[in-house]
């Protein structure tokens, strides 16, 4: 257990004349990610399941009798979520002789990081796409969800050509319309082309922030003196997401989502909310203050992104 906040270890809150305090970290964090890429669900289930259901295949010519044809399963997906806490104690002195009222502040920071904790599980399937470490997540498949190892159930389909949704290329123009066309050659579980689909996003971090935004915004062609317009300009949506930079190697990764698929396929879990709660002990007079929730996420599909993990 950490050590008390007492009035020994701030006793400068005491002092009245003190002019200017000045707080280290307090980043004003909002739980913001699992709404935007998430449909979010919550419960009282121990976990949360989902089980895939294939395509129907495109009917035949009709020769007197109706062929009836297989749909085949999908995979399952299992969401664990799991609790997470986090807690101070504050001595009661200090409280009643704080000067300037910041020490009972230090609570909403149990929020700021509860916060944060749920933000940076949320941007797990970008951060590790290429990983099949999963935190919450059994998948039945059992491979990441950017990989070029994609299975299917169906039988007889061939999964050399549409079943690959990683990359390894850096950003610049070329390189986004080359993950575009990858995007569209993504094939459903039967091996069909699927032109519904609609990669209209680029997900990134802060370092390559100028670069997304010269190639979905240039009017002409970037570095060429030819007077071509700009395939990309407008065509784009872009998210940043600042998590991405701390991820050891990962300043460099990005992708293409379709982002209406996104919210179908990624799935967060609330199992409890964030609560806070806090109170006072009768016999050494700290008072104590705790932050407590439980949840999970996990990605029931892949054919809603194509990622590039930058060698």
């Amino acid at each position: 257990m950490a050590a008390p906040i007492t009035d020994k270890a701030f006793w400068r809150l005491l002092d009245k004349r003190i002019d200017v305090w000045v707080q280290d970290g307090r980043d004003r964090v909002t739980d913001k990610y699992p709404d935007k890429f998430f449909t979010v669900k919550s419960g009282n289930k121990a976990w949360l399941e989902a089980y895939g259901i294939g395509t129907v295949p495109n009917p035949v010519a009709f020769n007197g009798l109706v062929m009836y044809q297989d749909v085949y399963p999908g995979y399952h997906t299992k969401i664990e979520p799991k609790e997470y806490a986090g807690g101070i104690i504050v001595q009661r002195l200090l409280l009643e002789t704080d000067q300037y009222d910041k020490i009972e502040g230090l609570a909403t920071g149990l929020g700021e990081a509860m916060d944060r904790l749920r933000n940076d599980h949320a941007v797990e399937p970008f951060a590790y796409c290429d990983s099949t470490a999963f935190t919450f997540t059994v998948r039945e498949e059992a491979v990441a969800i950017a990989s070029n190892s994609h299975t299917t159930k169906a039988v007889g389909v061939s999964t050399t050509y549409g079943f690959d949704n990683l990359s390894t290329l850096a950003f610049d123009a070329v390189n986004l319309e080359v993950l575009r066309l990858q995007a569209k050659g993504i094939r459903n579980d039967i091996g069909k082309q699927m032109p519904g689909n609609n990669f209209d996003t680029i997900i990134y971090g802060p370092s390559l922030g100028e670069q997304v935004w010269e190639v979905i915004n240039s009017q002409g062609k970037l570095d060429t003196a030819d007077n071509n317009l700009n395939f990309q300009k407008g065509r784009w949506k872009a998210i940043e997401i600042q998590e991405l930079d701390d991820v050891e190697n990962n300043c460099n990764n990005w992708g293409i989502v379709d982002s209406k698929a996104m919210k179908q396929f990624l799935i967060w879990y609330d199992l409890l909310k964030p609560e806070f709660k806090n109170t006072d002990d009768f016999d050494t007079l700290m008072r104590k203050y705790r932050s407590y929730g439980i949840w999970g996420w996990g990605a029931t599909g892949w054919r809603w992104i194509v990622w590039s993990v930058v060698a």
